[in-house]
């Protein structure tokens, strides 16, 4: 009955949802594409015949940019282990779906499928698993879908959680649909949550505790290539390598702000220093542009220029950086000396303070953490992180930026943390490979 009671509400509340779609696809025309997808309706590759409806495909859902990094170690090795096995990777974004296009053209239209995850409905659902025929989904985090877990187990198909994480606030929201929660949970084959914490959460909710594994986050295990450093190098020596450069990363609304008042308190001091302005939003890039020219900062925008390229204005006096570009994030960490992660001076709870630390960027972060909270501990109480106020991060920033030896010693901190956590990948792996071979 609960079940049905939120399909019920799902139905009467899809036409808002396609109407948010449509305005947001004023802003971002790439909401406005591909609507079938989101309705189960696509092609996928390397469809058996008609009369093999073997369940052999291996399913990843990421939700959007962040989740799809971060399982792209994970994918690239099933995708070794298994070379005959049909890959769909759905997301939910169009800044996620950009970046599996990116990362796997070669593969698109033979082994892997990569498509919208449709909305949450039976019918939609069940269109969707019949083109697709997955044998095993692995969700990345916590995208938990009610219809989404029951037609994979009416379908046959196993539900393994991987990377898992729920937050206090987020258990709350869970715990005030109980039993709909509960039925949820009953359907997923394999709970990996990054730490017990989290865990214990979860099996208060319902979960089964034998189907669940603390494995740790498989964001530790980033790996850095060093063609990504020798960009970061480039770009610095483009814009003048003694220059002091600091990026707010994955900014929301409001933030940007934020960081340019502290960057023109610092610039007093460090009047050659450099910001790189990551916005975690396409449709936010022109309005924060506006914003930086407001300020009477001297802006260069990434989409207007090319490494070697003598026509665009990235020069060393350029003031601001605007990457209004996807999926070059960790090539302009790798560029700086600190990282203030966004996400943290809203209530948006963070974003993944792992990037910077694995590149030795020291991380500057404001209160709203709970997205990656124990990771926040870890990194602060290894001195490689530092939870500072919205007035306090222009005398952090100059403190750090003016003490070489310091700001290194943090960052080496940092980077510490990530290399004693790594090992998630292959805990992972192991309990995949468990639910393919049962």
């Amino acid at each position: 009955m609960a079940r049905f009671l939120y399909s019920l509400v799902f139905c009467f509340l899809l036409p808002v949802i396609l109407m948010r779609l449509l305005l947001r696809a004023r802003k971002a025309p790439a909401y406005g594409e591909r609507w079938l997808e989101r309705f189960g309706i696509f092609k996928a590759a390397a469809a058996p015949p008609a009369k093999d409806q073997q369940k052999d495909a291996i399913w990843f859902h990421t939700v959007s940019v962040g989740e799809f990094i971060a399982a792209v170690p994970l994918i690239e090795q099933v995708m070794a282990a298994y070379p005959h096995r049909p890959i769909v990777i759905t997301t939910t974004t169009p800044t996620g779906s950009d970046q599996v296009k990116k990362r796997f053209a070669s593969e698109l239209g033979k082994r892997l499928t990569h498509v919208y995850l449709p909305y949450d409905l039976p019918w939609f659902l069940g269109a969707f698993l019949r083109r697709a025929r997955p044998q095993l989904l692995i969700i990345l985090e916590t995208e938990l879908w009610p219809n989404l877990m029951h037609s994979c187990q009416q379908n046959g198909t196993r539900v393994l959680v991987a990377n898992a994480r729920l937050s206090a606030k987020s258990a709350k929201g869970y715990g005030k649909l109980a039993r709909l929660s509960a039925q949820m949970l009953d359907n997923i084959d394999c709970m990996a949550v990054q730490n017990a914490s989290d865990g214990q959460r979860f099996l208060e909710l319902g979960l089964n505790a034998a189907h669940m594994a603390v494995t740790g986050s498989i964001k530790f295990d980033l790996s850095i290539e060093p063609a990504l450093m020798a960009q970061g190098q480039a770009w610095r020596e483009r814009w003048g390598s003694e220059r002091k450069v600091v990026i707010v990363a994955s900014t929301h609304q409001g933030e940007d702000d934020i960081a340019l008042t502290a960057f023109q308190s610092l610039l007093e001091a460090e009047p050659t220093a450099l910001l790189i302005v990551v916005p975690r939003h396409p449709e936010r890039f022109d309005d924060v542009a506006q914003l930086i020219a407001s300020r009477g900062l001297q802006l260069a925008r990434r989409s207007q220029l090319t490494q070697g390229s003598q026509r665009t204005p990235l020069n060393t006096h350029s003031q601001v950086l605007l990457v209004d570009s996807m999926g070059e994030l960790m090539e302009f960490l790798a560029a700086s000396d600190v990282c203030i992660m966004g996400g943290s001076y809203v209530q948006n709870g963070g974003h993944n303070p792992l990037e910077p630390a694995a590149l030795s960027v020291p991380i500057l972060m404001g209160p709203s953490q709970f997205n990656f909270m124990l990771i926040c501990q870890q990194l602060e109480q290894a001195g490689g992180l530092q939870t500072v106020s919205e007035e306090q991060l222009a005398e952090a920033l100059l403190r750090w930026l003016q003490d070489d030896a310091l700001r290194m010693q943090k960052g080496k901190q940092a980077q510490q943390v990530v290399a004693a956590n790594r090992g998630a990948k292959q805990k992972v792996f192991a309990l995949i490979a468990q639910q393919l071979a049962g």
